[in-house]
């Protein structure tokens, strides 16, 4: 199909490419078992970058697909009439600000992933402003860097590191906000005794390096405010909050305090609070 794509105008191709997404779709729902709604589905769409599945609907990128291919090939014709065609249907896609011209698609040698991309960050933006404000708050989490690695990560079952079936199918329902409760919210802090979850020997200048856990909520009431408008508010709320709390219990010990914050979606908090380790003679 997606050769197709490449090589046929997208005006030519769109009936069938669509009835192709549709049966990507239903795939979809019959693994999952999840009946999803049009906000889940846009959202499923969507790179991982955007917090999506990667389940890309071919027609939406038939014209970033066909552009780049004849942008490459060198058998664009600046009055090949489906090239005009597949350009006005990519700028309807973009923002404003990223559209492009017929000359400018032969002549830089665009690439597909460059356009796909624009493609996805348009719709991010628009999924995101059909969102009440107390509802972007999980689009935004599940956006941050590093927040969707779970999904492309390897299993391995023989270390008992994997996910069963109804165990990935919760993951992806709570993941797409599909029939999920949504509750209080969650702000844990992992118990102990001392102002430390991990005691880290060496690490920082000769330190004792106290590795503070906490697990945050962007849904939490007191802090929803904020991660509706802000991506990490709520693990940066955790980390301050910690570094209050426990801060001056390091000094007197004489440790380094990191609060490592991460968040029910995936977002951790700030990495370069962490030290990178150096080597320090006797």
């Amino acid at each position: 199909m997606v050769h197709i794509a490449r090589v046929t105008p997208p005006s030519l191709a769109s009936d069938g490419l669509r009835s192709f997404d549709e049966e990507v779709k239903q795939c979809f729902v019959m693994c999952s078992a999840i009946n999803v709604t049009n906000d889940a589905w846009s959202q499923a769409q969507l790179g991982q970058k955007f917090g999506g599945l990667t389940l890309r609907f071919l027609s939406h990128h038939a014209a970033a697909v066909f552009i780049a291919s004849l942008s490459f090939s060198g058998f664009g014709k600046a009055d090949n009439i489906h090239l005009k065609q597949a350009v006005a249907m990519f700028n309807i896609q973009v923002s404003p600000f990223n559209a492009i011209t017929v000359n400018s698609a032969l002549e830089s040698h665009i690439h597909q992933k460059v356009l796909s991309g624009l493609i996805l960050a348009q719709h991010f933006r628009i999924l995101l402003e059909s969102f009440s404000p107390a509802k972007r708050a999980r689009p935004l989490s599940v956006a941050t860097p590093h927040a969707s690695s779970w999904l492309s990560v390897v299993s391995s079952p023989g270390l008992g590191l994997h996910l069963e079936s109804n165990e990935f199918q919760m993951a992806i329902r709570w993941w797409l906000g599909v029939s999920v409760e949504r509750g209080h919210g969650l702000t844990r802090d992992l118990a102990h005794t001392t102002p430390a979850d991990i005691l880290i020997a060496g690490w920082d200048r000769r330190k004792l390096v106290a590795l503070d856990l906490t697990i945050t909520s962007p849904l939490c009431s007191v802090i929803l405010g904020e991660s509706c408008y802000q991506a990490g508010a709520a693990a940066l709320a955790a980390e301050t909050r910690k570094l209050h709390s426990n801060g001056p219990k390091c000094q007197e010990l004489g440790w380094s305090c990191i609060p490592l914050a991460v968040e029910t979606y995936g977002n951790w908090g700030k990495e370069d609070m962490i030290p990178s380790p150096g080597w320090h003679p006797c």
